[in-house]
C-alpha cells in the first residue's frame, strides 16, 4: 500500500509540475511555430530521469519497485512530468494540418532531444 502511495503523490506533483511549467513557457512563447511548452517539459523531464537514475543508481535501474525513490520519483514524479500522449496529440494534430516540416522538427526533436538528455543526465554521473 505505501507503493501505491508514494506512486501517487510522486505522480501528483509531477502532474502540477508539468502543468505549471508548460502554462509559463506557453505564456513566454505563445506564438511558437512548434509545441514548445510540451518540447521543453520532456527534454527537461528526461535530462531530469537520466541525473535521477545516474546519482542514485549509477545507471538505468533495472525493477526497483521495491525502492521508495525509484516509486516516488522515477515513476511517480517524472512519469508524470513527461508526456508521451500529449505529444502524440500535438504531431498528430501537425500533421493533420498539413505542417508536415513543423511536425518532422516536433517529432525528431521530442525523440532525439528526450534520448539525448536523458544520457547527458544519466552519465553526468556515471
Amino acid at each position: 500500500m505505501i507503493n501505491l502511495f508514494l506512486v501517487s503523490i510522486g505522480g501528483g506533483l509531477g502532474a502540477v509540475s508539468r502543468y505549471l511549467l508548460g502554462l509559463k513557457i506557453q505564456q513566454q512563447y505563445p506564438k511558437s511555430p512548434i509545441p514548445i511548452a510540451m518540447l521543453i517539459v520532456n527534454l527537461l523531464g528526461s535530462l531530469g530521469l537520466g541525473v535521477f537514475f545516474g546519482a542514485l543508481f549509477g545507471g538505468i535501474p533495472m525493477f526497483e519497485y521495491d525502492n521508495p525513490w525509484f516509486l516516488l520519483l522515477g515513476i511517480g514524479y517524472f512519469g508524470a512530468f513527461t508526456t508521451f500522449s500529449t505529444f502524440s496529440v500535438e504531431a498528430t494534430t501537425l500533421i493533420h494540418e498539413q505542417k508536415y516540416k513543423k511536425a518532422f522538427i516536433y517529432i525528431g526533436l521530442s525523440i532525439v532531444g528526450s534520448f539525448v538528455m536523458f544520457l547527458l543526465g544519466i552519465f553526468w554521473f556515471v
